[in-house]
This record gives structure tokens, sequence and C-alpha cells, in this order.
């Protein structure tokens, strides 16, 4: 699909790391491409939001849309939580600009998509717990069968569901988590299921568009309707 100076700009949070590319070895914004080429694909322009400071309602107001991506485990500290020692490495750098711009997209009606971890910060800021080692609930590591490889899983998602009027009532999806949502934050309805039970997707009902899924649509180089339906609503 072509884009045009009206083309919605999508804001996607992304990491700071040290990255090689070319002759160079340097700290660099980083952002797997499947979440650009979703949004490009849905009809968006893509704009990284790197974690380098404390955003502000009038930066966010720039964007159409926010995906939270996908990334390292949510500090247990931000839902009150000691840390588990399967708990991975903190990056307070993501989790502080994540939240804040989380809070700014819910008070502000910005569409928002939380992916993975994004879904998991969701609930966090909206009073939410997470399960810091989701085998240990569900015994089996379907989720996340090895580092760097994605699990498939099945998953139902509830019927006369917004999630489930977009990517229909049974899929398969690409996972790579060992976190998962335990108690649901405020207002959020869990619409998405895997067959163990762990929740895969939730929304937040009345909001113009606020929903997250547990896996990496960005993975599924064919599949694009979540990103189609969120640079949907960020066009209207």
């Amino acid at each position: 699909m072509g884009l045009n100076a009206s083309s919605p700009l999508i804001g996607i949070s992304c990491y700071l790391e040290r990255t090689r590319f070319g002759v160079w070895d340097t700290p660099a914004a980083v952002l797997p491409q499947g979440y650009l080429d979703g949004v490009v694909h849905a009809g968006g322009m893509p704009v990284l939001l790197p974690p380098v400071g404390d955003w502000t309602e009038a930066q966010l107001s720039r964007v159409d849309g926010l995906i939270i991506a996908g990334g390292a485990d949510v500090g247990p500290e931000r839902y009150g939580a000691e840390r588990a020692p399967e708990t991975g490495p903190a990056r307070a750098d993501r989790d502080r600009s994540e939240w804040t711009l989380i809070e700014l997209a819910l008070r502000a009606g910005v569409p928002l998509l939380g992916v993975c971890r994004g879904m998991q910060l969701l609930n966090a800021v909206l009073g939410g717990t997470l399960h810091q080692h989701l085998p240990d609930q569900v015994g089996n590591t379907d989720h996340q069968p090895a580092p760097g490889a994605f699990g498939r899983v099945p998953v139902k998602v509830t019927p006369g569901s917004r999630l489930g009027g977009i990517v229909g009532e049974r899929i398969e999806v690409h996972c790579h988590h060992h976190q998962a949502i335990d108690r649901l934050g405020a207002g959020l309805v869990p619409v998405a299921h895997a067959d163990d039970g762990t929740v895969e997707g939730v929304e937040l009902p009345g909001a113009a568009f606020v929903a997250g899924v547990q896996w990496h649509p960005e993975e599924d180089g064919v599949d694009r309707r979540l990103f189609r339906a969120l640079v949907g609503e960020a066009n209207r």
C-alpha cells in the first residue's frame, strides 16, 4: 500500500541497544523490521519512539496511533512484586518511558496496541500483576520453547469481542514469552486464551481502541489484520 502525506503516523516504542551494522558497532535505536512492515502494509507511517526522556501529552499528540512493542521482562517493582530468579535483567529506561506513553495514550484516547511485553505493561499500568515464570503455572514451555525461537500456540478468541472481530475466534500465533498476566488491571477484559488457560489477549471496552496481545503479530508476514485494525482506528 502506498504511503502519502495523509498516512497516519504510528508511534512504536523501541530499544536502545549496542548494534552491529556495516563497519559499525555502536549504540543505536533498534526495532525488529516486522513492526515497520506491518504498519506500512496497513497504510501507516511508522515512527520510532526510543526511551530517551519523559514523554508529554503534546509530543504524543503528534502520532495517530501507538504500538508498545515486545521486549524484556517488565520490572516487577512496577506491579509491587519481588523479583523472581527467572525474571530477566531490568530495563528501567523502557519501563519508565513506555509506562508514561501508555498513561498518556489512555488519557488522550490514542489508539493503542500492546504486543507481548506491551500487553503486560498495559496490564501493570492499570494495576494488574504478572506471573513471573509461566512454566511454573502451566507446566509447559510451549510459549517460549527456546531462546530466540517462537512457539506456535493455538489461541481461542471470545466471540463478539473486538479482537475476535479482527482475527476470528481461532488463530495460531507466534509466541515468545515466559511471563503472563496474573491479576487483571482495572477495566481490562481477557478475550483470548491459549489452551492451557494463559491470557493471550485483552481489550479495554469503551475505549476507541485499546488492546493487547501476548503473541507477536509482527512475526507473521501474511496476517496483517491487527496492524490494519490499528491503522484504521488511527485514520478515524
